[in-house]
This record gives C-alpha cells, structure tokens and sequence, in this order.
C-alpha cells in the first residue's frame, strides 16, 4: 500500500537532504509507525489474557528495531544461532525467544539452550532425541496436511517441509511425556502474509481443537497456543487492510468458550514480522540510466541483492518518484537494478511519471524482508539501513557493505589436508 501519510509527512520535507547526506540507496524505516501498529496489535488483542506477541526477527534483523519491540514488551520469534544473539544483546532471555527451527543442527540446539534457554519448538518428532538436554517446557510445530489448505506464498501444508504431521501429533507428545517433560506448548504456521482474518480464526479453533483431545488422550493441559506469523499488509494501494481488531475479537471469544468447556485456556502467542515493520521501510534509490530498445527501462542505484522479492516471487511493491505526481502523462517502464539477471526488476511495465537520471524513486513497503534476504550476487553490496526517529532526526542503524566485507572471507591462514592414499588408488 502507499506508505502511510503520516511516514510521507515526516519523511518528504527532508528526503533529498538525507539523501545528500547518506548517499542513495538506502532503506529508511519509521519508528513512529512501528511503535503505532505495535500498539495496535496489543490494543486488538487486550481481551485475551496472556496474550505476547514474538517479534520474527528474520523480517528485520537490526537491533534497534528489536530494541523497539523490547520496549513494546514483545518477545522474540528465532530460527537460527545469529537471531538468537541479536535476540538476547537486546535482553531477551528465557521466555523472552521463542525458537522454531528446522532441519536443526546440534549447533543450533546448544546455542538455544545456552544464556538461559528459551522456548524450545520442535519441528519433527525425531529432534525430541537429539536435544542436549530435556527442557522443562516443549513445543512442537503442527502441520495438518490435507485438512487444511495454505496461501499462494507457503502453499499446500502436505508439500511444506514444517512441521510433525497429524498422524504424529499424539505421539510427539507422548513421548516427550515419557522423558518427564510436564509443560507443553503447540505452534502451527500454515500462511503468509494472509489479509483475510477469519483464516486465523480457524487456525486457533483447530489448536484448541488439538489440545482438547490431547487432555482427554493423554492427560495434558496446554500452557499456550502459537498460531505463528502470516498476518497480512496491502502492498497494492487498491487491497484492503486486515481487520485486526475482528480478529482479535472473534479469537477472545473461542478462548472464553473453550474455557467455560475446559475450565482453564492456554495462553495466545503470535509471531508477526510483516505486519509490525513491512509498511514502516521504504528504499530509496536514485535513478542513473535510461534505456529504450523494445521496451523504455529505468536503471537505480540499487539491485534485487537490497529487495529480492519482485524478483523471487514476482511481489508488487508500490513505487513513487519524488516530487513527480500521477497526471496522466506516466509511460510503461521496467525499474531495474546492474544484476546479471533479468528478473532483477522492482517493477515490470509500471506506469510511473517521466524519470530523470538523478530522481529519487520511494520503492514502498520494504520495512520486512527486505533488507534481510539480501544476497551478494555478482558481488553487489547490501545498502545501509537508516531509522527515522519520532524527533525527525535520522539515525544510521547498519552501515552499507564494502568490498573489503566482501573479499573478508578470502583472506585466511593457508589450510591444507593431503589424504593418505590407499594402496588401491596408487594401484
């Protein structure tokens, strides 16, 4: 969607004196409106007691926006060593992180287990064994396979590699029961970036669906409920936004019914990354050359290595030139960056007004993976990252790369091993 009113507001009046002073291409993010949309997701959830939101820190990775997040009081959704690190330099601890990993390696387990653990949620029931140790509380990622249907970007749950299946959902559980474990959990993530509320509704009915038949199986009472991240924004300025706060309502409700049912309710966590920062992050990347053959291009400053989503899942992000309105007289272009790719494009055959070598263009709604799944290709360099206070002052969050980044990996002890040759292979 257009970047709100408000960010342009405050952004607009200083973007070509940021820009000077920064140098382009840069992602710039909006503090305020983070703060306002985390505000409003507790607003919207103030029904359900023990509601917590865990912050996916794979949709912006930067220890000042998890800093924000800390401050909002949410906790932590991480999936590998690095994200548990940014996690706990900002003071996250036990159950502070949420981690929900897959295909997991030792590395990984020691690393969330060690700096006072955290929540452990395990994707297959064969991880239950080669845990370092028995945990006090365990959770397990549930994955419904046919009996529900996914979205476009994380497809049919019988395809995903997430997850234990239905059939072993009672015996994940059981045997985690066997090695003494008495607190339990259980997550599921079956969509992203989902606009349709309801979908959610029907995630949290089948948990508590799940939970009850696992207390009359099993004995087991639940101490909270994860329907993980997926909640949608409008990157099209035509799409509607998600009804949070009907959301929020419908899920108190099947909450207090289940709790008139089973006497008690589990706790509600949710781990949304898109929905807090995505439409708070435009990048901002300045126009250097025109092409016109069979079609008229306009090459940036920046490439798919600072927003791989239009080239990886064809993903449409709003584009705006600075200082230049929609009047009538806009052209067909393709926006591209220098990759040798062709879908490095941030717009395909996008009706934008005339552009000039120079024009700043506002590629909109990069505020998550954005920055974040960013690669070094053809050995093009991720930019800076730059975080617009509630005060208009900008601050610097994360420097660009530099070549001397890139070539770091190459400069290194000589390290050589030379095999003893069997006698076979001399033969």
């Amino acid at each position: 969607m257009p970047m709100s009113q408000s960010f342009k507001d405050r952004l607009s009046p200083i973007l070509p004196e940021i820009a000077q002073h920064f140098g382009t291409p840069f992602h710039i993010y909006d503090e305020v409106g983070i703060r306002e949309t985390g505000e409003k997701l507790k607003s919207a959830f103030q029904a359900v007691k023990g509601f917590r939101e865990y912050y996916a820190v794979k949709a912006l990775p930067n220890p000042h926006i998890l800093t924000i997040m800390r401050d909002m009081g949410f906790g932590f959704d991480c999936s590998s060593v690095a994200e548990l690190i940014l996690a706990r330099q900002v003071g996250a601890h036990s159950n502070d992180i949420m981690f929900t990993s897959n295909n997991t390696s030792q590395t990984d387990f020691e690393a969330a287990f060690a700096d006072g653990g955290c929540i452990i949620n395990l994707d297959d029931i064969s991880l239950l064994k080669k845990l370092p140790q028995i945990p006090d509380q365990i959770c397990f990622r549930y994955n419904p396979g046919s009996g529900r249907t996914g979205n476009a970007i994380i497809g049919n749950p019988a395809e995903a590699k997430y997850g234990i299946s239905h059939e072993q959902f009672y015996e994940a559980y059981q045997q985690a029961q066997t090695l003494g474990i008495k607190r339990f959990g259980l997550h599921t993530m079956l969509v992203s970036n989902e606009r349709n509320f309801q979908y959610m509704v029907d995630t949290v009915k089948m948990l508590l669906e799940l939970i009850e038949t696992a207390y009359t199986r099993l004995g087991l009472r639940f101490e909270f409920i994860n329907i993980g991240g997926g909640l949608g924004i409008p990157y099209r300025p035509e799409e509607e936004v998600l009804d949070v706060e009907a959301l929020g309502h419908e899920v108190a409700a099947l909450l207090d019914e289940f709790y008139g049912q089973q006497s008690y309710k589990p706790d509600l966590h949710m781990e949304s990354g898109r929905y807090l920062t995505g439409p708070h992050g435009v990048l901002v990347t300045r126009a250097i050359n025109q092409k016109h053959t069979y079609r008229d291009y306009v090459g940036v400053d920046a490439s798919m290595s600072a927003l791989m989503r239009p080239g990886m899942y064809n993903a449409y992000h709003h584009i705006e030139v600075y200082g230049k309105e929609i009047t009538g007289n806009e052209r067909q272009v393709d926006v591209v960056g220098a990759l040798c790719e062709n879908n490095d494009k941030f717009a395909v055959q996008r009706a934008l007004p005339p552009i000039e070598d120079g024009d700043l263009l506002i590629i909109q709604d990069t505020g998550a993976h954005g920055h974040a799944m960013g690669f070094n290709y053809n050995g093009r360099l991720r930019p800076q990252e730059l975080l617009l206070h509630p005060n208009g002052e900008v601050e610097r969050i994360r420097r660009a790369e530099t070549l001397e980044d890139y070539f770091r990996t190459l400069n290194f002890p000589p390290n050589k091993f030379s095999p003893v040759l069997s006698i076979q292979s001399v033969v």
